[in-house]
């Protein structure tokens, strides 16, 4: 059966310097260029070399190299010998190397970052991080084994469809067994619960050679089962366990495994996103893979802590922009029932020379990720007509990745996530069968009401169109507050009136098929500086160490959340010159009752926002009461106003990365 020896220690990576220092994986050399205003931000070559002893073999087993994740290029050479290249910074890829192992072994990989006009993404507003930022492995298989050759799929492919209260779980192998070998092989797949009990089993028949990879034969199952439980988003994500062997003479060869939900799903032009039939609006957030300090190089433990505060606000989808995920956050969305958005970073310009290399991501996102119940749609590029160029080409492009999505996968719908100035009457807006824009009216542009007026003029223009919003937000900077907040002062404070607006605006438009908080957690963008921290974006609802939790991120919590909870707005806001300040009150409790210094200040019933004015002694020590649930704060009436509160002259406070 297969054995996994992880490489993940004691390499020795070389990098501008030309330095060799030990490091351990994940690792980035990026893990904070950029954040001191750019002039460190390296993108070019670096080499990981690392000595390991061949693994013990037997009966003809093969040994594979398995990459999680190199970005953004990577050339792979053995024992002095090229082996393989990769160029795609987000996904898996295997290769072979029985033939060359030796007793011991020196393993060398040349990563490059560089600026080049044929590897996706190449301008955008994120920092493109370079390194072996996810796990390095050994995998032994037997000489007869699942497909690992194929685009670094997992060898099985499953679908599933409900016929009233029954599941039929349809599963495809791929596998390395000659059509002249097929007598002696049998490849068997097994339907497990969430207990790990069987409840359904079926002998793979086989079938004809794969289309793409001529030397995976293929076998095709169907199991049954009566009853079925669904697997049903956050309310309810059942999951059962799909569980293919190859056996030889009744003995076990190999073995893979998936995670399977079992659920129908639609989306509609008037009424949104339905899920197993039911109307289920997707309302979440976008994310981003880095953490301060350690850039893209996260731990599982980081990742996990993501999906905890993606869970606490009460999100029910997340856009996971702009490339391809770990599969271990994948696997966390399964896992919690979080609808999910995926894409390759096509972005902001179309190069000419990169096609190839969009075909290629899209094939390694969709054959990799496929099982995944949590995913929904494609996407198939992000803001590409930034750079309006070479028109015809692009949209020849997303045509022929529209047409690829479709052979891949006939089940999922394809998406596209407009540039604001993308004008509703381009054509590239009318290829994909789900469209959503990048919209940040009231925060770029004035005018928050704007948002009203492009849902209802799409809305009414193409009702046959599911329009979604891919994007929305406003920077907010937790040291940054004002008791006046206005457009373009990066205070806390307008941050979450920007997102009280939205919240109501989405509720007066049920039409929208998903909205999506640009973004979850503040992120390294190395062409900017803005509100006084340069090489990031501050629009997250938390800020890049997971440390402080936006006011922006309560509103959303008493819109979403079943938690019960109340929180004060403005804790860090905590020196005052007005004589009478306005409190507000986020909470999913239907009254409020706020207390200053041990007096009443007043009661309100209501839904989400209370606001509540309050006559300022110099010390001032509130408490928010809801039945059991508290909340407190202290704030300081003074004579001057903090000169930290405000955005410092000569930093932007608007876009200015392209």
């Amino acid at each position: 059966m297969r054995k996994i020896i992880k490489l993940m220690n004691d390499w020795i990576f070389t990098g501008k310097s030309g330095i060799k220092e030990r490091v351990d994986l994940p690792h980035t050399w990026n893990a904070a260029d950029g954040q001191d205003g750019g002039n460190d931000y390296y993108r070019g070559m670096c080499t990981y070399e690392k000595k390991f002893k061949g693994p013990q073999t037997e009966d003809g087993e093969r040994v594979y190299l398995q990459f999680q994740g190199v970005n953004a290029s990577a050339r792979v050479i053995l024992n002095s010998k090229e082996v393989c290249t990769h160029d795609n910074g987000y996904s898996t890829f295997h290769v072979d190397i029985t033939d060359e192992l030796k007793d011991n072994n020196h393993l060398k990989v040349e990563v490059d970052n560089s600026v080049n006009d044929r590897v996706y993404p190449q301008k955008a507003d994120f920092t493109f991080y370079g390194g072996i930022y996810r796990d390095v492995e050994l995998v032994v298989v037997a000489k007869k084994h699942f497909a690992m050759d194929y685009y670094g799929g997992p060898g099985i492919k499953v679908d599933t469809e409900v016929k009233g209260s029954k599941g039929i779980v349809y599963v495809k192998a791929f596998t390395n067994v000659k059509a002249s070998e097929v007598d002696n092989f049998t490849v068997l797949v097994r339907l497990l619960d969430a207990d790990g009990n069987v409840v359904g089993e079926a002998e793979g028949r086989p079938a004809e050679r794969h289309g793409v990879e001529r030397s995976c034969k293929k076998w095709k199952a169907t199991i049954e089962i009566d009853n079925v439980r669904l697997w049903n988003g956050i309310k309810d994500p059942y999951l059962y366990t799909v569980q293919a062997l190859i056996l030889k003479d009744n003995k076990e060869v190999d073995e893979v495994a998936c995670k399977c939900g079992i659920r129908t799903f639609k989306f509609d032009p008037d009424k949104g996103f339905f899920l197993n039939g039911k109307s289920y609006p997707l309302r979440g957030v976008a994310r981003h893979q880095d953490y301060k300090g350690i850039g893209n190089a996260i731990s599982q433990e980081i990742m996990e802590r993501d999906m905890e505060l993606i869970r606490e606000i009460g999100a029910n989808s997340v856009r996971l922009a702009h490339y391809q995920h770990s599969q271990f956050f994948y696997d966390l969305c399964d896992r919690y029932g979080m609808v999910a958005w995926v894409e390759i970073p096509y972005i902001s310009s179309h190069m000419p020379g990169g096609r190839e290399n969009t075909f290629l991501q899209m094939k390694e996102l969709i054959i990799q990720n496929y099982n995944h119940p949590s995913i929904v749609t494609w996407g198939i590029s992000n803001e590409i007509t930034i750079e309006d160029k070479n028109r015809e080409d692009m949209i020849d492009n997303h045509k022929k990745l529209h047409k690829l999505c479709k052979k891949l996968d006939p089940g999922r719908p394809t998406s596209l996530a407009c540039y604001a100035l993308c004008s509703p009457f381009h054509p590239v807006t009318k290829i994909t069968d789900l469209v959503a824009w990048n919209l940040y009216l009231g925060w770029y542009v004035p005018g928050l009401k704007l948002n009203d007026l492009f849902m209802n003029f799409y809305h009414k223009k193409y009702p046959d169109r599911c329009l979604g919003y891919s994007e929305y937000g406003a920077e907010g900077m937790p040291n940054l507050h004002s008791p006046n907040p206005k457009r373009g002062d990066h205070t806390e404070e307008y941050q979450a009136k920007y997102h009280e607006y939205m919240l109501d605006c989405f509720e007066r438009h049920p039409f929208l098929w998903s909205t999506y908080v640009w973004n979850m957690f503040d992120f390294a963008a190395d062409a900017r500086d803005q509100g006084g921290e340069p090489g990031m974006n501050h629009k997250g609802l938390v800020t890049f160490d997971r440390k402080i939790k936006k006011d922006s991120f309560y509103i959303y919590k008493a819109w979403w959340s079943d938690e019960p909870f109340v929180h004060i707005c403005g804790k860090r806001y905590e020196y005052r010159t007005e004589n009478v300040s306005d409190v507000t009150i986020y909470s999913n409790q239907r009254e409020v009752s706020l207390y200053s210094n041990g007096k009443l200040v007043g009661r309100k019933r209501g839904r989400h926002v209370f606001r509540f004015k309050v006559v300022l002694e110099k010390e001032n020590h509130l408490e928010v009461r809801s039945g059991s649930f508290k909340d407190a704060a202290v704030i300081y009436k003074t004579d001057k106003a903090r000169p930290e509160y405000k955005l410092k002259k000569g930093k932007k406070s608007s876009q200015n990365w392209v």
